[in-house]
C-alpha cells in the first residue's frame, strides 16, 4: 500500500463503483482509499507459483484459489484488500461477483514498502475474519514462509519454513507444496550461486 488517493470520503458502495472504473487497484480502509504500488517480477512469480500450486492440488474439491485481482471484504474493519493469493472453501465466495468475504487461507508476498503493514494492521484486520484458518507471509529476500495458524481456542500459532525444509504443509487445506516449487524461477540472491560460479 502506498499513496492516499485523491478522494477520501468514500462509503463502501461508492468505493466499489469508483474502483471498477480505475486503471490501477486501490485498497479501502474505513472510507480512505490507497493506491497499490506495482509489483516486482519476483513478487509476481512467487504469487503465481502459489496460486498455480493451490489450484492444481485443490481441483475437484470445495476449495478454490484466487489470485491478486480479486478484492477481499473485511467487514469488521470496514476494509477491502487485494491479497496476493487467497483460498476460499465457502460456496458463497464461489458465487460472488466483485469480492469475496470468507477465506480459509490468505497469502501476502512481502515487499519492503508493505512488510510492516502486512505483519501488523493488515494481519489484525484479517484476524477478524471468522473463516480464516491460515495467514501466510512470503519473504522472498530471506527465502522464508511465515505462517500463522488459528487454533480451536482462537489463538494464532507461528510456523516458519526455510530453504531446505522440503515440503511446506498447509493444514487448513490439507495440502503440501515443495518449498522449491514456491520459489521456482526466482533469481537467487547474491551469494547463493557463489559455489557453482567458482567451478
Amino acid at each position: 500500500m502506498t499513496n492516499l488517493a485523491i478522494q477520501t470520503a468514500f462509503d463502501v458502495e461508492a468505493y466499489l463503483v469508483w474502483e471498477e472504473r480505475q486503471g490501477e487497484k486501490h485498497e479501502f480502509i474505513a472510507g480512505e482509499v490507497f493506491a497499490m504500488a506495482s509489483a516486482r517480477r519476483e513478487h509476481v512469480v512467487v504469487s503465481g507459483n502459489l496460486y498455480a500450486a493451490f489450484k492444481q492440488r485443490l481441483r475437484g474439491g470445495p476449495c478454490q484459489a484466487y489470485v491478486a485481482g480479486l478484492k477481499l471484504r473485511v467487514e469488521a474493519t470496514d476494509a477491502f484488500f487485494y491479497p496476493d493469493v487467497v483460498v476460499s472453501c465457502d460456496p458463497r465466495d464461489h458465487a460472488a461477483g466483485q469480492f469475496i468475504a470468507h477465506p480459509t487461507l490468505i497469502v501476502e508476498v512481502l515487499s519492503e514498502s508493505t512488510a510492516a503493514f502486512d505483519r501488523g494492521n493488515k494481519f489484525a484486520a484479517y484476524r477478524t475474519l471468522p473463516s480464516l484458518r491460515e495467514y501466510v507471509l512470503v519473504d522472498i529476500e530471506a527465502r522464508r514462509l511465515e505462517t500463522f495458524r488459528r487454533t480451536p481456542e482462537n489463538d494464532w500459532l507461528f510456523h516458519e519454513s526455510l530453504a531446505g525444509c522440503g515440503e511446506c504443509f498447509f493444514p487448513a487445506l490439507n495440502v503440501s507444496i515443495p518449498f522449491e516449487e514456491i520459489f521456482e524461477n526466482v533469481i537467487p540472491q547474491a551469494g547463493e550461486n557463489d559455489a557453482s560460479a567458482a567451478e
